[in-house]
């Protein structure tokens, strides 16, 4: 009896709806439309003769059967491209330039590049670090790709993942208790001063510009002495900070939204990069859990 062969096309498929929790974002991720994710996912089970996901009206959870697939098909997509990028590795040359913000640059860049310049050793891949509206507007003279932040609801690039600001402070000080507020925060063009000074206008809370820097590093060492109070993502939250709600006096922030913006004519080398962080970013949960250093 001859085994079923499973589509590369279908396990992506599987892998965005077990990945996002949902039909509808899976097919924003892969940019089709839902129907056709709900046929390609009905394909795989005929091959497997199995269900793979429970469905009612609010929510799409596993079974069994597809957290048993779930491992296998992340193994055959990675080896797949892993076998197509070595044999185009001795070949393909180029020169990328990523334009991305400082904490993604820090926190989740250098390993999907190292996976990617593994698999494209001759490609390469000059990435700058900084505030990424002022890149936006040398895309295509300066970078090729640019991973910038957004509030929701922004139309413009793919929609790479969410992420949720939080105030944070010192673990050790109660900052957030010294009135004005002592802020640290970054220059102007950065949304997280403008959403951070507005909520505070907003909740008519006295603050004060008491730090400011482009380096988050700096921005983040001020805050754990207990100078001043920041802004983080609360999936980059530091364990010498704790996050900060409304029980601290602080104004809720709003969500925001991680997108990939392509310059005009991409070259072959840019065009892969663009790939493999789609790829690495469709395996990453839709949006990080708030966390919390509090001492317990």
């Amino acid at each position: 009896m001859t085994l079923p062969l499973l589509d590369p096309d279908l396990l992506r498929a599987f892998l965005a709806v077990a990945d996002h929790s949902s039909f509808t974002r899976a097919a924003a991720r892969l940019n089709r439309t839902q129907s056709a994710v709900s046929m390609q996912i009905r394909r795989l089970e005929m091959r497997v003769a199995a269900e793979l996901f429970r469905r009612n009206t609010t929510t799409v959870e596993l079974t069994q059967a597809g957290e048993g697939l779930l491992t296998y098909a992340r193994r055959i997509l990675a080896l797949n491209e892993e076998a197509v990028g070595r044999l185009r590795q001795h070949r393909l040359e180029g020169r990328v330039r990523l334009g991305v913000m400082d904490d993604y640059g820090s926190h989740v860049l250098p390993a999907l590049l190292a996976r990617f310049l593994t698999l494209y050793p001759r490609i390469h891949v000059e990435m700058e670090t900084g505030l990424t509206s002022t890149m936006l507007g040398r895309l295509g003279e300066s970078y090729d790709l640019v991973i910038a932040m957004h509030a929701r609801g922004h139309e413009d690039g793919e929609l790479l993942r969410l992420e949720q600001p939080v105030w944070a402070a010192s673990t050790a000080h109660r900052a957030w208790l010294i009135d004005p507020l002592p802020v640290a925060l970054y220059p102007m063009g950065c949304l997280f001063r403008k959403w951070a000074i507005e909520a505070l206008d907003a909740a008519q809370r006295p603050w004060r510009l008491a730090f400011v820097s482009h380096n988050l590093a700096t921005v983040e060492a001020i805050a754990a002495q207990g100078l001043a109070v920041t802004v983080v993502k609360s999936s980059f939250l530091p364990r010498s900070l704790q996050s900060l709600s409304p029980e601290e006096g602080l104004p809720a922030l709003p969500g925001a939204e991680i997108r990939l913006h392509a310059g005009p004519g991409l070259t072959r080398a840019a065009g892969l990069l663009a790939d493999h962080l789609r790829e690495a970013f469709a395996r990453m949960p839709v949006e990080p859990a708030v966390k919390s250093n509090r001492a317990r």
